[in-house]
């Protein structure tokens, strides 16, 4: 008999009960707990804990061991080193956010219509890639005040030269005792009265004689003529002989005269005659009327040669620096702005087009005002960044000029670090930059939520 085995099934498995939502919302608040602790945890490792160190630290002294309470906020606004740091802060946020969003405003404009458009955006965009380190040696060495160090004083000497005469003999000077008197202004005269037909004999000293121009010849011969009875000359030389020997105030064989100098006729104080030396030295007045006469050489054949602009002097430094710092930032204010240029609605444009509107009034009454959410956060940001501006201003600025350039967050360095050694001071200087900074990142954070609304 066979027998069939049945094997008797047990009672199902009962399954648990399924997660409702608030436990579903829980175990997700975990999970993105978890995965945001480590950036939570930077965050208050880098930024929290020392805005919090900071601000307590403020109210303490140099050393760090004794409470002062607000006593370093009262002193910060007492130093005028401090006052001057948050006038050139000042200047900064006016200035430069304004330069940079009108120029990238223009420069994005323009790049749409340029054929290479990318090509001129990457390259207005490469400064971005340079080290504020970089960039502050590339402009300390570019604002250099010698010609021959700095290119934009190299380039306005050029400049200035081509339109204007440089000064032939800067290091010139008359023998005393040998009848040339020095007036006020710099220039030269005789000291006695000359007239037609005289020769008058103008001697210098000073000028290396490398230094002559190219072509001066010996000045003996034109020395030795004698001038006319209806003129005035005379030759202007160099009053040493090379090797030494010679006699001074006479005019001997191996004796340079002084090409290209300036010399003037005077009768009763009024200039009334001019002419320049040749390149033995020797100048000549015709048709002069008779009576008494100086021979001047004009203060402008000595006024020491045009050597550009003292680009890190104390007036120009913050500027020069603003400038630095343009070149750096004007294509990222392009870009953003181009951007933000390409989704403008084409439609408008070309509707505004066919009205009858020229592209100027496209610009100022369309673009612009639908540009405007744009704008105003690459402003604010910008017056982010230069509230916090260091690298430059530290770098190009002088030694001697530091203090006429510096703003806050070099000041805050200097007074902690850079031989103040008063890091309480500089704790409330940082609690004060803070606190400028504040209200535009949160005008910024406010206006990126608006936008993604």
């Amino acid at each position: 008999m066979t027998a069939t085995l049945v094997k008797e099934a047990g009672p199902p498995t009962a399954a648990g009960p399924a997660p409702g939502p608030r436990q579903r919302r829980r175990r997700g608040r975990i999970i993105a707990l978890l995965f945001v602790f480590p950036a939570v945890l930077l965050l208050g490792a880098l930024v929290v804990y020392p805005v919090l160190f900071s601000v307590g630290r403020s109210f303490f002294d140099a050393s760090g061991n004794n409470f002062v309470g607000a006593e370093n906020y009262t002193e910060m606004f007492q130093d005028p080193a401090t006052l001057k740091a948050i006038r050139n802060t000042t200047i900064w946020v006016v200035v430069a956010p304004a330069l940079l969003t009108g120029l990238g405003l223009i420069l994005a404009v323009l790049v749409e219509k340029v054929r290479w458009a990318t090509a001129f955006k990457l390259l207005m965009f490469l400064p971005m890639a340079v080290s504020f380190l970089a960039a502050g040696i590339i402009f300390r060495l570019a604002y250099e005040e010698d010609p021959d160090k700095g290119v934009l004083n190299a380039a306005m000497v050029s400049v200035h030269d081509a339109f204007e005469d440089a000064a032939s003999y800067p290091t010139a000077r008359a023998r005393e005792g040998q009848g040339i008197v020095k007036d006020k202004d710099g220039s030269y005269r005789t000291g006695a009265a000359v007239s037609p037909g005289d020769t008058v004999h103008l001697g210098l000293v000073g000028v290396l004689p490398d230094d002559l121009p190219g072509g001066a010849e010996p000045a003996h011969e034109a020395a030795a003529r004698k001038a006319g009875a209806d003129e005035l000359s005379g030759v202007v030389y160099l009053d040493f002989t090379p090797g030494g020997g010679g006699e001074q105030g006479r005019v001997d064989q191996r004796e340079s005269g002084l090409p290209e100098m300036k010399v003037e006729a005077v009768r009763d104080g009024r200039t009334v005659a001019t002419t320049t030396t040749g390149s033995d030295g020797s100048f000549r007045f015709t048709g002069l009327a008779d009576g008494s006469y100086e021979v001047k050489l004009p203060a402008k054949n000595f006024a020491p040669p045009y050597d550009g602009i003292s680009w890190l002097g104390p007036t120009l430094v913050t500027p020069a620096i603003i400038g630095a710092y343009l070149w750096i930032w004007t294509g990222f204010a392009m870009v953003l702005i181009g951007a933000g240029l390409a989704t403008l609605p084409r439609d408008a444009l070309e509707a505004a087009r066919m009205d009858g509107a020229n592209e100027w009034q496209i610009f100022r009454r369309i673009t612009v005002p639908l540009l405007a959410p744009v704008l105003t956060v690459v402003f604010v940001t910008l017056v982010i960044n230069v509230m916090k501006v260091f690298d430059l201003v530290y770098i190009i600025a002088p030694g001697p000029v530091q203090e006429d350039a510096t703003v806050l967050a070099t000041q805050m360095w200097l007074v902690s670090f850079g031989g103040g050694n008063n890091q309480g001071l500089g704790s409330a200087l940082g609690v004060l930059l803070l606190l400028l900074v504040v209200p535009a990142m949160v005008f910024n954070v406010r206006r990126f939520r608006r936008s993604q609304r």
